[in-house]
């Protein structure tokens, strides 16, 4: 499975973007999928995840409310619409695909994020 990121750059806080996860490959292997996101001198931490046969995403804290994950299974993508940004949201955001059932974690390239305040 390949990931591919889009969407990031500049905002001015409470602005919005929309970040875009293009799967490629063994998709169908694909149990879950999930946004992350990495600051500078800090450790990765979880968005939220959305699971593959439905169901509702789930969030971290720090973006309920303001993040909304879905998923276009036809086109095998996944967006994170982000909503009244925060200087606090700047970072390097990273998609995971987690396929469970054959022990496979993928990752994307990430995607740079900068709110100015």
């Amino acid at each position: 499975v390949q990931l591919v990121e889009s969407g990031g750059g500049l905002v001015q806080a409470g602005g919005s973007l929309r970040l875009s996860c293009a799967a490629s490959g063994s998709t169908f292997t694909i149990s879950a999928m999930g946004w992350y996101r990495q600051a500078p001198g800090k450790q990765r931490e979880l968005v939220g995840t959305i699971p593959s046969g439905g169901g509702s995403p789930a969030y971290a804290d720090s973006v309920k409310g303001r993040f909304t994950i879905s998923r276009d299974n036809a086109k095998s993508t996944m967006y994170l619409q982000m909503n009244s940004l925060k200087p606090e949201d700047t970072a390097v955001y990273y998609c995971n695909a987690a396929a469970l059932r054959i022990g496979g974690n993928y990752w994307g390239q990430g995607t740079q994020v900068t709110v100015s305040s």
